[in-house]
């Protein structure tokens, strides 16, 4: 892309924005740091299109295809099959736009960097701070899953490992004090539910520490963490190899899962079809989205891609298209197998198979969980610290951030960090996070990439290798609103009630402010309506921008306010350190 299709850079200011020719310069991360000459201690090229391929698929063949795809079928019914296609077709106006963008700007840094081109500073150190969330709460509900996982598969082998070395010393604490409660008012330990007895034995055969507190923390968690964060640090070739590994398994059982359960698929069971209507499937948007996050992660590698303009967008469509159609079958054959009702289970797979008799298969799947959870958390760990090297490049945060390994060619301290930063609370905590949480980030980055593009290349005029292609939105965007609020209020009647009786204040502010995302959405579709008649906007990330928004309606006002305050604390640091030693805010010759 010639660097006019750009806007202009700006050097001050909160919006200042890099030059095409300074993004693409692209220094060594630890030049500063060690006064090494240009090319010195760089990032390693080893990934090609089926590595970039495979590392998207092991993002996104996770949690969501052996755990969250329960849920989602008991609520929806077999007509979630159509919402992993909604799904992934939101995510396919984001991963065009992210591929157009790594066309044009193949450096590390994923929507970071292309909000720096596009926005300016300020939006990118929020969408980066956001990233860092989005990575480090997911990991950190991935390794505990894989922790529970694992230790279930030891249990049916006959290792035993002590009860106080399987979850973190807040669950233990918590769940120990309520049973403790229970005893003391004189009541049954029958009312104490399953987990809260586990706790309190936990708690209870732990060994004591200074303070009154006990030694309980989740080892597996922890160590999954340790060994997936020193795969990382040595080197992208070994973690590659590594994914490429988890994935052929994973894609081997996930068939195998297809062609034996389809044997065992009662088309009746399909019917209705959609049992709790739109509103039943819509329910499980957050977790089917939870199923596809960390495809984006593929673009935090650019650097060390071999060829990144042609593979990234190319590896990308492969992956998300690889995974629907994945989805969408799976869905169908559980579905198939036994009734909607009976899928509100943290291991659907495991069950349907167990249920119809195959027990074989369903050990087979839980293995394969556990090979899926460590597959995403290496994924996530490449990913993370090199959206903190690139933002030490630009001086958003401390140097030592961006050092690469003279001999690993990795980001050496950001890796470590973000093995302490995910595997503590992982041990320790109790992080009952719900996986809106993880979401909200992904969708914040996905909207800002689509509207990108609609920054750099409203009218489809790039040069880049990829390009999003161009249909003019001039009369399609307001029409396709209309024809969406059509449908919603023929077939989405009561929700439709529901929210004007809302916005009415008829429950006063705690109905009103539950409200409000989805308020924000409404206005945010008619200034973009209005936006794209009057500059004929590209349609396809108009799309891509007003799906994100709305996901980020259904997760809650709750998730709204937890990443409110996230946004708070890294503005504090940006405004007390990213502003003033920023790149940008230095003399030209200086930087």
């Amino acid at each position: 892309m010639p660097p006019s299709t750009l806007p202009p850079t700006r050097s001050a200011g909160l919006f200042r924005r890099k030059a095409l020719s300074d993004l693409l310069a692209n220094p060594p991360a630890d030049e500063d740091l060690h006064g090494s000459h240009p090319g010195e201690h760089g990032l390693a090229r080893h990934l090609t299109v089926r590595d970039l391929t495979a590392l998207g698929i092991a993002a996104v063949i996770g949690a969501g295809i052996f755990s969250t795809i329960g849920n989602a079928s008991h609520d929806g019914g077999p007509a979630v099959s159509l919402l992993f296609v909604f799904t992934a077709i939101a995510c396919a106006f984001s991963a065009l736009c992210y591929a157009q963008f790594a066309a044009t700007i193949p450096v590390s840094g994923s929507a970071y960097t292309y909000a720096y081109a596009s926005f300016g500073e300020l939006a990118a150190w929020i969408i980066g701070w956001a990233l860092i969330m989005e990575y480090a709460v997911g990991n950190i509900v991935v390794a505990i899953s894989w922790s529970d996982y694992f230790t279930g598969l030891l249990d049916g082998v006959g290792v035993h490992l002590p009860i106080w070395l399987t979850m973190g010393m807040q669950s233990a604490h918590k769940h120990y004090n309520a049973v403790l409660a229970l005893m003391q008012a004189g009541k049954p330990l029958s009312e104490a539910s399953a987990a809260q007895l586990e706790g309190y034995k936990a708690w209870a055969a732990a060994p004591e520490l200074p303070g009154g507190l006990r030694l309980v923390l989740d080892l597996p968690a922890g160590l999954i963490t340790l060994a997936i964060t020193a795969l990382v640090y040595v080197g992208i070739k070994e973690s590659k190899n590594a994914s490429n590994l988890l994935v052929v398994l994973k894609l081997a059982v996930v068939a195998v899962v297809i062609l034996v359960g389809a044997f065992y698929v009662q088309p009746e069971n399909w019917s209705p079809f959609a049992p709790n209507g739109i509103g039943g499937v819509l329910k499980g948007v957050s977790a089917v989205f939870f199923a596809y996050i960390g495809f984006d992660a593929i673009s935090t590698t650019a650097e060390e891609c071999k060829n990144p303009q042609r593979d990234l967008p190319r590896s990308m469509i492969y992956a998300l298209v690889i995974c629907t159609v994945l989805y969408v079958i799976i869905t169908l054959v559980l579905t198939g197998m036994v009734n909607y009702k009976e899928l509100a289970v943290g291991d659907p797979l495991a069950y349907v198979f167990n249920k119809v008799g195959v027990t074989w298969l369903g050990k087979i799947v839980a293995v394969s969980a556990v090979l899926a959870m460590a597959s995403v958390l290496l994924v996530f760990q490449i990913g993370q610290p090199r959206i903190w090297m690139t933002m030490s490049r630009d001086g958003l945060l401390p140097k030592v951030f961006a050092r690469v390994h003279p001999k690993y060619h990795t980001p050496s301290f950001s890796t470590i960090v973000t093995g302490f930063f995910v595997g503590v609370p992982a041990m320790l905590l109790n992080m009952d996070l719900v996986i809106d949480l993880t979401s909200i980030g992904t969708l914040f980055a996905f909207a800002l990439v689509c509207g990108g593009i609609l920054v750099i290349d409203p009218h489809g005029k790039s040069e880049a290798r990829f390009k999003v292609p161009y249909l003019n939105g001039k009369f399609l965007v307001p029409l396709l609103l209309l024809i969406v609020g059509g449908l919603v209020f023929v077939y989405n009647r009561d929700n439709v009630n529901e929210f004007f009786r809302l916005v009415s204040f008829s429950e006063g502010y705690e109905g009103f402010r539950h409200q409000i995302p989805m308020l924000v959405f409404l206005i945010a579709c008619g200034w973009v309506a209005a936006v794209s008649f009057t500059k004929n906007l590209s349609l396809l990330p108009v799309l891509g921008l007003l799906t994100n928004l709305y996901l980020m309606t259904q997760l809650g006002i709750s998730n709204w306010l937890l990443f409110g305050a996230w946004l708070i604390i890294g503005l504090a640091i940006y405004f007390n350190y990213g502003f003033k030693h920023s790149k940008l805010n230095r003399p030209a010759g200086a930087r």
